[in-house]
């Protein structure tokens, strides 16, 4: 195993009774892409800070690279510019005054970098985003994509071992960000330097991370990889947040082995280990719908039909009960027809209803 490059053991940050960090621990492995991913005011933001050195925590213990940047108990608390990061917040923090040129080499002249290496490291990394030709470009004569690209240019003309970035897509435009998103993942491919993300877009999250963490009130809920946190979320919460369309929760009771009663239905799931009130757990793209009856088929209306080109939204009732089915391209099904939807035993997840746990996955 990697040794981790960033350890956060038992953070604490409070804001007067406002607890923003909740005893949090992380381990983030070297060169891992790592997204705080969460609601707002769940404190990925402030967590980050907190890594970064802009905010001190009331508690507990921060090491990256082997280096102690931060601990309560032994009274060290090195400032941002001793804990080699680079950092990209989502207004750029570009110096309006200051060309490209200056803007990457300012942090630069501070280590006092010879103007041929200075020089090197700006064509580098202009290289590196696609901005070649910019050095003598002011801030307010480029877009937000291209500030943005800048932004992340100064960064790793730096060359920092650990890279933060701050919801660095949020002021683009949606075409923007995908492009961005591509950028930023090739950027961080190629540099193999560790990276704390943070956002609340979930297709960021999983489209780009080795590991997320799912936050909620300054608590992480899941710590795992994109894969692991869509299929089986440890957590109602963590089903709920991540998903679109939503993910199905359905409460019911285990009526036999391998059954729950779901109002007039039955559904077919691994009950092991479970009993009593349960809440399933069931992706949209794991519902089949048949236009015919079928066996172990339950009857439902299409409530509504929403094409959107490569995929079809079907909402579906029966009686108090609403499903949301997808389905790959434009569905033939016409509102207020009638379906039959198939549930499949190995996609659905089971979760106990007081915990809000994950009892079995599919």
């Amino acid at each position: 195993m990697p040794k981790p490059t960033i350890i956060i053991e038992n953070v604490t940050k409070t804001f007067g009774d406002v607890v923003a960090v909740d005893d949090l621990s992380l381990e983030i492995d070297s060169g891992q892409f790592i997204t705080l991913l969460g609601p707002s005011g769940c404190g990925k933001t402030t967590l980050l800070r907190c890594i970064s050195g802009l905010e001190e925590p009331d508690n507990g213990e921060i090491v990256i690279a082997d280096k102690i940047v931060f601990s309560r108990k032994k009274g060290i608390s090195l400032p941002p510019g001793q804990r080699d990061l680079g950092l990209v917040f989502q207004n750029y923090a570009l110096w309006p005054h200051m060309t490209v040129y200056k803007n990457i080499t300012f942090a630069l002249e501070i280590q006092k970098m010879s103007k041929e290496d200075m020089d090197q490291r700006v064509k580098e990394s202009l290289a590196q985003v696609q901005m070649d030709g910019y050095e003598e470009r002011y801030p307010r004569e480029m877009s937000g994509g291209q500030q943005q690209r800048i932004a992340l240019a100064r960064m790793l003309a730096y060359r920092p071992s650990v890279f933060l970035l701050d919801e660095p897509l949020s002021n683009l435009d949606a075409r923007l960000r995908i492009d961005m998103r591509t950028e930023l993942k090739r950027l961080h491919h190629d540099s193999k330097a560790t990276t704390v993300y943070v956002t609340h877009d979930q297709l960021e999250a999983m489209t780009m991370s080795t590991k997320i963490a799912v936050m909620k009130l300054g608590v992480v809920q899941q710590f795992d990889t994109p894969n692991q946190v869509y299929h089986y979320p440890s957590k109602l919460f963590v089903a709920d947040f991540i998903g679109n369309p939503k993910i199905n929760l359905l409460e019911g009771r285990v009526s036999g082995k391998d059954l729950v009663q779901v109002g007039k239905f039955h559904v077919p799931v691994n009950t092991k280990d479970a009993s009593g009130e349960v809440v399933l757990g069931i992706r949209p793209e794991d519902i089949e719908i048949s236009l015919e009856p079928v066996e172990h088929g339950e009857e439902f209306i299409a409530y509504s039909v929403l094409p959107s080109g490569a995929d079809t939204t079907i909402i579906a009732r029966q009686g108090e009960f609403e499903l949301s089915v997808k389905e790959i391209g434009v569905s033939s099904i016409e509102m207020d027809q009638k379906i039959w939807l198939c549930f499949r035993k190995d996609t659905i997840n089971l979760y106990d209803k007081q915990t809000e746990n994950l009892i079995n996955a599919g």
